[in-house]
């Protein structure tokens, strides 16, 4: 409970009665890349050169191979001339930045203005990152305050502080002892320009909040005006390849529906459990019939969808076998690693690993997500610099177990899918992505997040549109087939979404389960009756779940981290 999470000081740090820290704070920025806006790409006779807003570089194109870049740090290009000459084809990469710690790739086509010019609009992934405050007065006269940051979840790892106010000084704390406070953040008050200062840990900078009305807090509350009325609209149409239809139209009670939009919509923003939800989608019988978005979040900006983007690979691994590549389930991992080898810590065992063990976390390399202390965990292998290749890492870690014997979930090992398909297709995994599942499903703008050596990262972390999410579900409920093309085959949906491993039950947070090739299965009860279910999940509350029985897809992103 709150009250036993605070324990209010009494006496001198009491706020009075008009104290101007009460009320709503907030910060809302974005940590742009340096360059955005149109890439113009031109050919004379000294050569070729490409300009993005006032920085201009020469290059000099290796047969149709473009590749242009701008200076560390700032951004390149890479793409194929066509025959004609009237597309440059390819992606732009954007280097990491604040809130993003990884590059990230999307498609650019330059397109021809003149024999001998092309242009097109770069749009990288912009990070937006909100800080709210909310600060309210107890019963007994003190203030407490709740942080809320809606893109990453960021509160100072705890859901209320008591302030303490002495002058311009302003200690944000948590726990009984005052002295000692198990939490403590400091900030400044300038009461003439209205403007709180803080030393925020998240992002290891200062930032300065300001007042705000209700009605300007977007990222604060799930809808604006609050506790207004919701009636159910159908999803507006659009030109991505979905239909729309009424939920009646496929069985659903609209008011029932109304009533659980409405209920995320009235969400008390600085409640301890706030369940930060960004977007609600449900397809069912082929069509969406739900299509709700909270926090600022709409239709077109794409979501980091984290560990569901592990789906990712199995769904490319499909498509490789439907396309005739020499590769599947039982390929040995070693003879798709040649370039890693040899390897670290040799043990036999490492050449039993195959990818069916690589997208059922049983590799049996030293890697454990969940064990802070493990070598392989995913926020060691990230925030290591000895060895960039994170393929590498993973494959030069010694073993724990037998694989196929423990199943302990691992990013770093699934990323070794990419790894095996980059080297099975050899194709450029992000190119891969975008030509066999991207262009087909028509997605919208997406970004696909990079290693440090610039390989495709199956970890998770693609950036996609919630409305594209649902799309590999209903790839998956109609048997392989999207638009009437068969992407992936119906024996491969069958196979990737069976049993392959059951994973056990660690403590009484985490409930036991079973997993197919890189999809979570579970079994849904419903009004006495259960229903198979099969999904990809991330941190954060990002779930796709398909259940077949009711040809029902549905979608959830959200900012739970």
């Amino acid at each position: 409970m709150i009250a036993s999470l605070l324990a209010i000081t009494v006496g001198a740090f009491f706020a009075s009665a008009s104290d101007p820290l009460v009320g709503i704070w907030g910060i809302e920025t974005t940590f742009g890349p340096v360059l955005h806006g149109e890439l113009t790409v031109r050919r004379d006779a000294s050569g070729w050169s490409a300009q993005m807003l006032s920085v201009k570089t020469h290059f000099t194109p290796k047969g149709d191979s473009v590749c242009i870049t701008f200076g560390a740090n700032t951004g390149e290009f890479r793409g194929v001339l066509s025959k004609g000459g009237t597309t440059i084809a390819g992606f732009w990469i954007q280097p990491p930045m604040p809130v993003l710690d990884n590059a990230f790739t999307t498609p650019l086509t330059l397109r021809a203005r003149d024999a001998n010019s092309w242009s097109g609009n770069v749009q990288p992934l912009i990070p937006s990152y909100s800080l709210y405050l909310s600060v309210e007065r107890t019963a007994s006269g003190s203030l407490v305050g709740v942080f809320r940051n809606p893109e990453l979840n960021h509160n100072a790892r705890f859901s209320q502080f008591r302030i303490l106010r002495i002058g311009d000084s302003v200690v944000f704390a948590v726990g009984p002892d005052s002295l000692k406070p198990i939490a403590r953040i400091a900030g400044s008050l300038d009461t003439v320009s209205r403007a709180l200062n803080l030393r925020w840990a998240p992002l290891g900078r200062v930032l300065t909040l300001t007042p705000m009305r209700e009605a300007e807090a977007i990222g604060l509350f799930p809808r604006l005006p609050y506790k207004a009325h919701y009636t159910y609209e159908p999803p507006r149409a659009d030109s991505d390849g979905w239909r729309s239809k009424r939920a009646a139209a496929a069985g659903f009670d609209e008011s029932r529906l109304a009533t659980f939009i409405q209920r995320i919509a009235d969400t008390l923003p600085a409640a301890p459990r706030e369940p930060l939800i960004h977007s609600v989608l449900i397809a069912r019988h082929g069509a969406l019939v739900l299509e709700e978005y909270f926090r600022g979040y709409e239709r077109d900006r794409p979501h980091d969808i984290r560990s569901a983007g592990k789906t990712l690979s199995s769904i490319l691994l499909g498509v490789a076998m439907k396309r005739g590549v020499n590769i599947s389930p039982s390929t040995p991992l070693a003879s798709v690693m040649v370039q890693q080898q040899p390897f670290k810590n040799p043990d036999v065992r490492k050449t039993q690993i195959t990818l069916a063990h690589v997208m059922t976390h049983s590799t049996g390399l030293d890697c454990d997500d969940n064990d802070d202390d493990s070598p392989g965990n995913e926020d060691t292998l990230q925030n290591q610099h000895d060895q960039p290749d994170w393929w590498k890492y993973m494959i030069d870690l010694p073993m724990k177990h037998d694989p196929g014997a423990y199943y302990a979930y691992c990013s770093g090992t699934m990323n070794l899918m990419s790894a095996a398909l980059t080297a099975a297709s050899r194709t450029w995994l992000p190119a891969l992505f975008d030509e066999s599942i991207a262009k087909p499903l028509r997605f919208g703008r997406y970004y696909f997040n990079l290693s440090p050596t610039g390989e495709g990262y199956l970890g998770g972390g693609a950036f996609l549109r919630p409305r594209d999410l649902v799309k590999l579900g209903q790839l998956y409920l109609d048997g392989g087939q999207w638009g009437g093309k068969q992407l992936v085959t119906r024996e491969w949906v069958t196979t990737s979404t069976t049993k392959k491993i059951e994973w056990p039950r660690r403590n009484e947070n985490v409930s036991a389960g079973a997993d197919g090739y890189a999809w979570h299965l579970n079994t849904i009860t419903a009004n006495g009756r259960e229903y198979r279910e099969y999904e990809a999940n991330g941190n954060g509350g990002q779930l796709l779940m398909v259940l077949p029985e009711l040809d029902l897809v549905v979608v959830f992103t959200g900012g739970n981290y």
